[in-house]
């Protein structure tokens, strides 16, 4: 006997761990942030340029780790020429990879700016994604620490921008060359003492998680986990010990500039960072941005085997509640700082840059918590309701359709099962449009259509109790020549967005239905 055929499995939708479909809501929030951005970006002279998703996995530097396969960290596949490439895993490299490939043809200095998805093949968590937008402002070819002091400057005028008032928000700013300083202070300086450099960088980058006790243990001998499991610790001595965590825990910069630069005295590096700090303090204070916005802050320890100057962290002050009902301060947003070592890594030459990068999602969050962005939807499209389905007929609804999209109205001409017209009404009503065109025989033959106002006849539905009171009232809808149909509609718009308007206690800008999209500074 056969063997009975086998029913095909259905397959299974399932969304790969670590990435998320976004909604319309994110979507437009997102848009309507990164305009935001962009607006300060390009007042500040920064053009746009725009890297692929993949490169070349060496060109990721610091990224590529030692193995057969490189996908530590990264995504990578090998291509039909055996050459390994890589999913970005930020924007940064890649922009170094485009300056020193077309450094001849592009004028220094080099501002710029992007937008765009980075990738990491690490494992998610709550909060932790494999796939991620940045939002990155960068200077190629400028030396001077007056580009990381216009950097931290926009950063501010960014934050505000987005609706982040002042106090609610901090521009941090340290410098690794002071770092390299308090290194040859206690004694490792010099090529032969890289490795337990790095040791002691990597201890640093974990005062966030750790503490001060926690990365008091790793400078030295080690620290054992919760699980167990024990780090081995960088090896320093008390005295050692004692300088870096001086240095790390300075919170009032100019209390401590005096201890500070005694430290560093003597060490070239450690004397250049600390001037340079100075200057940017002077600039960003000359330029009107006090402490309150941009703060010199030795404690900031982000990126410190990347970065080679001035480093900076977009900070946000204000508490949210997160899911275990904690108040919490939100924290980092973004940050950057000078990598004059990535660009000449292609080169053979020395290339200054410097630069920033904001988290988009993380920000998103913040801006939401504070109620300044996704706060209104955009207007949904006014649907076209579709009576009678021959060419003639349908060939009017779309007219109607395309007029009102010629005045920049969104609009929509119904597309699914006409026949059932309930069914159009409560498709409208799940979409949010805010009016419905409706021409039947009747009206098609006097040249007229009705437009019904589906926000005020839902409100005014509630307050008729009975259906022959509603049929009395034939409230919300009227009947209007074809030629007349596009200036109904605009009116009816604007007395919706009067509405919205009143209840805010906003009448300072007309509603311009072409904006229909962006619509939050009306409210």
């Amino acid at each position: 006997m056969s063997e009975k055929a086998k029913k095909p499995q259905k397959l299974k939708a399932r969304l790969p761990r670590g990435f998320v479909d976004r909604s319309v809501a994110d979507i437009h929030a997102t848009n309507e942030m990164i305009e935001k951005i962009r607006k300060v970006y390009e007042l500040y002279g920064f053009d746009p340029v725009e890297t692929p998703l993949f490169e070349y996995t060496d060109a990721l530097g610091k990224f590529l780790p030692d193995s057969d396969r490189p996908n530590e960290g990264v995504f990578s596949l090998q291509d039909d020429d055996e050459q390994w490439m890589s999913l970005r895993y930020d924007l940064t490299a890649p922009l170094a990879r485009h300056v020193a490939e077309n450094f001849n043809e592009i004028q220094l200095p080099y501002r710029t700016y992007r937008a765009g998805y980075v990738f990491r093949n690490e494992k998610p968590g709550p909060g932790r994604f494999r796939q991620f937008m940045q939002f990155d402002a960068d200077t190629v070819g400028a030396a001077g620490v007056q580009a990381d002091a216009e950097m931290c400057m926009m950063m501010a005028d960014t934050l505000e921008a987005l609706g982040i008032k002042r106090g609610d928000y901090v521009i941090r700013v340290n410098n690794r060359k002071v770092l390299d300083g308090v290194m040859e202070a206690i004694g490792l300086g010099g090529e032969d003492n890289a490795g337990r450099r790095l040791n002691v960088l990597r201890a640093i980058d974990k005062l966030d998680k750790f503490g001060p006790e926690g990365v008091k243990l790793l400078l030295g001998p080690g620290r054992k986990d919760e699980s167990g499991d024990f780090t081995k610790g960088a090896g320093l001595g008390e005295e050692q010990i004692e300088k870096v965590l001086f240095f790390v825990g300075i919170r009032d910069y100019a209390a401590s500039a005096d201890d500070l630069a005694k430290l560093v005295a003597g060490t070239s590096k450690g004397e250049e960072g600390v001037d340079e700090l100075n200057t940017i303090g002077a600039l960003v204070t000359s330029a009107g941005y006090d402490a309150t916005r941009i703060k010199i802050d030795p404690s900031v320890v982000r990126g410190l085997e990347y970065y080679t100057g001035p480093v900076y962290e977009a900070e946000l002050t204000f508490d949210v509640t997160n899911e275990k009902g904690e108040k919490v301060v939100f924290g980092s947003v973004g940050g950057g700082g000078r990598y004059d070592g990535l660009v000449s890594r292609f080169m053979g030459q020395p290339v200054p840059a410097t630069g920033f990068s904001i988290g988009v999602s993380r920000l998103m969050t913040a801006l939401k918590n504070l109620g300044k962005l996704g706060q209104v939807k955009p207007l949904a499209p006014v649907l076209i309701t579709v009576m009678d389905g021959d060419v003639e007929s349908m060939g009017r609804y779309q007219r109607f359709t395309q007029a009102l999209r010629a005045e920049g109205i969104r609009a929509e001409m119904y597309q699914g099962n006409w026949k059932k017209f309930g069914n159009q009404l409560k498709y409208a009503d799940r979409l949010g449009s805010p009016i419905a065109i409706i021409q039947g025989g009747d009206e098609r033959a006097e040249g007229v259509v009705q437009i019904k106002d589906l926000i005020e006849g839902k409100r005014l539905s509630g307050e008729i109790e009975d259906n022959a009171s509603w049929r009395e009232a034939r409230v919300a809808q009227v009947t209007v020549l074809e030629a007349d149909l596009v200036a109904k509609v605009c009116e009816i718009l604007e007395h919706q967005a009067e509405d919205v308007r009143r209840a805010a206690g906003n009448y300072e800008r007309p509603y311009d239905p072409t904006q229909s999209g962006d619509r939050d500074d009306n409210i």
